[in-house]
């Protein structure tokens, strides 16, 4: 069974399970009146359905040029995004893998960065939760083209609007959201 993207739904969510108001330090070092802490989201299954439905639409619909072999990002906050995204990708009988960026080398083993059945050449896009600056998803894209992979583009669930889509335009890294921080506080709220 597949599930259809219902954006008012993913807001819903979001509004009801990860988005905090207060005084907060962002992981890109900037303070903010609230916080979107979507792990609450992307680790609930309606929530993780609806990421995943949102962006393997954008992903049926062309954004990058077409459908990529692989998509990942930094661990941890990508790992369920990419997990839910594989699971549906199945489901709609695309064959699309997943792989991981880690922070650091493991010390044993292979000391990958990159972890999961992926190849240098693959076509592949970068998934992310929250896009302030875009440092994390710019990090792990860096990584997997520093591995071998072709990043053809970055999908975030919620673009602050702070930054991070002139720093992908820089990396010359296509972005799309599902949302803008403007589909869940209006900004006169902020």
């Amino acid at each position: 069974m597949t599930i259809s993207y219902d954006k008012q739904q993913l807001i819903d969510s979001i509004h009801q399970h990860a988005l905090k108001f207060g005084q907060f330090t962002l992981a890109s070092g900037k303070q903010a009146s609230f916080y979107l802490d979507c792990r609450m989201v992307t680790l609930h299954p309606q929530g993780a359905n609806q990421i995943a439905a949102g962006m393997l639409d954008v992903l049926e619909k062309g954004a990058f040029g077409g459908i990529p072999q692989a998509v990942g990002g930094l661990a941890i906050g990508a790992d369920p995004i990419t997990a839910s995204v594989v699971v549906h990708a199945g489901l709609r009988q695309h064959p699309i893998l997943g792989f991981m960026v880690r922070k650091e080398p493991k010390q044993h083993g292979t000391g990958k960065l990159v972890e999961g059945p992926v190849t240098p050449g693959m076509k592949v896009v970068i998934v992310e939760d929250v896009i302030t600056s875009g440092g994390s998803a710019l990090k792990a894209a860096a990584a997997a083209k520093d591995f071998g992979l072709d990043v053809i583009g970055a999908i975030g669930v919620v673009d602050r609007l702070e930054g991070g889509r002139a720093n992908f335009d820089a990396a010359g890294i296509p972005l799309v959201t599902l949302l803008t921080i403007d589909d869940l506080i209006p900004p006169a709220q902020r």
